[in-house]
């Protein structure tokens, strides 16, 4: 019988190297925020570019701004704050996916960010994805043989029916989100960035998420996790950082900073 007692989540060994530093950084980048009538052809593109004029309905976002933290092996660290405050746009620069426009980011090992080293197909099989999944995390073909029992049984999308073998495009964003997670968490990582991955799925799944995250900080991995449940942050993390408007607001103890988060949130 499975043991129903909630997970201690502790920190599980002494903090290591940095794996992470984020060096003032600051990440700008451009959207569509008009229309495109007139943009067509290739005579006023040229001319745009022989004036050095910006694109027409073009405009920067300035979506993180002088952010500075440094990671160390066994950290696990949520990232909190409003919709729209830079914490899903840090992660992809962390993971090498979005290029500063000031300021550094340096990495040990290769960052791996849940749902993109791990990216689904739609219109495969569950099945298949695993070991498309596997082998774009890095697994070897061996690997992932060896470990897909587990991938599927941690996922848990096979209880109510053979769902591993119909196409992904079947399945619920939460089973999707599910199957991301235990795919990447098949494999140690350096750093692993996981993006509202564990509010899905039931209390036995996000109680299993959590015991798995625990034993990759053990092996000297760094886990950063975005959610928008604080409990979740609390109870995974023992470290926040709270971005507000792309700004680093607060850095420490999971429970200060979700405290002081909450607290901010209530005044407005």
């Amino acid at each position: 019988m499975a043991d129903s007692t909630p997970a201690v989540i502790g920190a599980p060994a002494p903090l290591g190297a940095p794996t992470v530093i984020a060096d003032d950084v600051h990440i700008v980048y451009k959207v569509n925020g008009g229309s495109s009538k007139g943009r067509g052809s290739a005579t006023s593109a040229l001319s745009r570019i022989a004036s050095r004029r910006a694109t027409p309905g073009i405009r920067e976002v300035h979506a993180v701004k002088g952010v500075s933290f440094v990671a160390r092996k066994g950290e696990a660290i949520g990232l909190i704050g409003s919709n729209g405050s830079g914490k899903s746009t840090l992660l992809k620069a962390v993971a090498g996916l979005l290029p500063t426009a000031a300021g550094r980011i340096f990495t040990q090992g290769q960052p791996s960010l849940l749902g993109v080293n791990a990216a689904l197909m739609n219109d495969l099989t569950g099945e298949r994805n695993v070991t498309l999944g596997g082998l774009a995390m890095g697994m070897s073909r061996e690997e992932v043989r060896d470990r897909y029992d587990d991938i599927v049984e941690f996922s848990g999308i096979n209880e109510k029916g053979d769902f591993i073998t119909l196409p992904m495009r079947t399945y619920s964003s939460g089973m999707g989100a599910r199957l991301r997670f235990s795919i990447a968490a098949a494999k140690s990582h350096d750093v692993l960035l996981i993006d509202e991955a564990l509010s899905t799925g039931d209390a036995r799944f996000q109680r299993r998420s959590q015991e798995r995250i625990e034993e990759l900080r053990a092996e000297a991995g760094t886990v950063f996790l975005v959610s928008h449940s604080n409990g979740t942050i609390k109870q995974t993390c023992d470290r926040a950082i709270w971005l507000e408007s792309g700004v680093l607001r607060m850095d420490g103890p999971a429970d200060e900073v979700v405290a002081a988060y909450e607290e901010h949130t209530k005044k407005k």
